[in-house]
């Protein structure tokens, strides 16, 4: 796909005049004119790839995604001191209010996707074209409107469900659907999108990138991984497993530039360089990952802001041979980043995030990297496997999985534990294989209904933490603008 998302910032006027950043400062449920939907092949595909669009932007996976990792306890935010990042500070120390920005963003940044995809979904039934195309543009519209819910639904639990284009004769003002409902539509999309989506070997190159029938897949394993559905994981990651997804033989291929969608990847958040648009634009395709999280005065990578430091604790996490600890961080005597030696003072914490760091020879400029972000690696499949096999009585099987994980990490195999103790292992194995992924947060609220999340991070000093942070709060603007919306307990 790293020739259809360089498009994506040219969405025709057609389908999203009201989808621009004036669009978000509205209510993010607004109108648009029924009479300016998709008609022909091509038309339908150009709203498909601005569906994919919101995922790239710094509400999301460019920034907010990231950094659930900082209030999950993995890292703090550095940057540059004062008020910068300070949204995100506290959220990370349980300080926050309905006003907070980066929460804000977690709310507004999946309605645009949603309305595109309940555009494609509405148009693309009675259109006369090629059917596979059909098929495949209401399968990706299926998965990405599931994608985004499940964003919402697990930040912010009960949100409104809108599967309908919204126009003037709707009701403009939804009331908050439970979750359990929006979880059922997430699954039944979700489904619908393994029935329509083609395997990710079909695709050529000029669509590399696009949800496939085995990112449908896999989001549906995540699915009901969340919602205590084991046997249901077991079945779809064994799944995976027949369809020929594998590890990469380097842990590294999964953050470099030139391997990116490989055989491990299942679904990636597309970005490519000398795209044209400002960096701090939604229209921006370039990464921002490198930009923020570089060391910063370090001068190893363009930009260098300096945010989102591991801890200490994250990093006595590491086992002695665990060759993910230098593709993922910086530390004092670890190897150099292209010939520059990394030093401790470069960070509050002694530490920074180095899988996401793109070198100078690749993107000389801060607004040029064209890193893709990793949704969903066939690791995480793996651990998923593990867990619910696992939960579901069968421990001696469940090593396998794992320990294809920590074999490729140059771990020694995991074997003989009780049931409570695999539990914990599989849980710090998703850690540690995926840090700074945006995974964490999701893994410490689902389990033991959050219990798992609020002990955790009662451990590493974060002891205000409590049930109500399980949920962010319902921004107070959105609520002002809609009286129907409720707000969260303990807000």
């Amino acid at each position: 796909m790293k020739t259809i998302k360089i498009f994506l910032g040219l969405l025709v006027t057609m389908a999203f005049v009201q989808c621009s950043d004036d669009y978000l400062d509205k209510v993010p449920l607004d109108t648009i004119s029924t009479g300016n939907y998709p008609t022909t092949e091509e038309e339908l595909i150009t709203v498909v790839n601005g569906a994919y669009q919101p995922l790239q932007w710094p509400k999301l996976y460019n920034l907010r995604m990231w950094t659930s990792d900082i209030f999950a306890g993995n890292s703090i935010v550095g940057a540059g001191g004062g008020q910068d990042g300070i949204e995100t500070t506290n959220l990370s120390n349980f300080v926050t209010t309905t006003d907070n920005e980066g929460v804000l963003d977690l709310w507004r940044g999946p309605w645009p996707g949603i309305l595109r995809a309940n555009i494609v979904l509405a148009a693309a039934e009675g259109l006369t074209i090629n059917e596979n195309v059909k098929n495949r543009s209401m399968g990706e519209a299926y998965f990405l409107r599931a994608h985004y819910y499940f964003i919402l639904v697990r930040f912010f639990g009960d949100v409104p469900l809108v599967t309908t284009p919204q126009n003037a004769s709707s009701d403009l003002y939804p009331a908050r659907t439970p979750k359990a409902e929006v979880y059922a539509q997430i699954l039944s999309d979700l489904e619908k999108a393994v029935e329509l989506l083609p395997v990710k070997q079909e695709y050529g190159d000029a669509d590399k990138g696009r949800a496939s029938k085995g990112a449908a897949m896999g989001m549906l394993a995540k699915v009901h991984l969340t919602l205590g559905n084991w046997s249901q994981v077991v079945t779809l990651t064994s799944g995976l497993e027949a369809m020929g997804y594998s590890l990469n033989t380097a842990y590294s291929d999964n953050f470099n530039p030139n391997t990116e969608n490989s055989n491990e990847s299942l679904f990636e958040v597309q970005y490519v360089a000398n795209a044209g648009f400002d960096f701090w634009s939604n229209e921006n395709q370039s990464s921002w990952t490198s930009t923020f999280m570089g060391p910063r005065s370090s001068g190893m990578v363009a930009g260098a802001y300096g945010w989102n430091q591991p801890t200490a604790e994250f990093m006595n996490n590491y086992e002695e041979g665990d060759v993910r600890k230098n593709t993922t961080v910086l530390y004092e005597g670890c190897p150099d980043f292209e010939g520059v030696e990394y030093s401790a003072s470069y960070s509050l914490t002694g530490y920074n995030v180095r899988k996401f760091l793109v070198p100078q020879s690749i993107a000389p400029t801060y607004d040029n990297s064209p890193l893709n972000f990793p949704v969903m690696r066939y690791a995480d499949v793996l651990l998923m496997k593990a867990e619910a096999l696992n939960e579901l009585g069968q421990t001696a099987l469940a090593e396998t999985p794992l320990n294809l994980v920590r074999n490729r990490a140059g771990l020694n195999d995991i074997t003989g534990l009780s049931q409570g103790q695999f539990r914990m292992a599989v849980l710090k194995e998703r850690r540690m294989e995926l840090a700074f992924e945006g995974q964490r947060w999701f893994d410490l609220i689902r389990v033991n209904n959050g219990q798992y999340g609020i002990d955790f991070l009662h451990s590493i000093g974060k002891t205000n933490a409590s049930q109500k942070h399980l949920l962010l709060p319902i921004p107070q603007i959105e609520r002002d603008r809609n009286p129907n919306l409720t707000q969260n307990p303990g807000y």
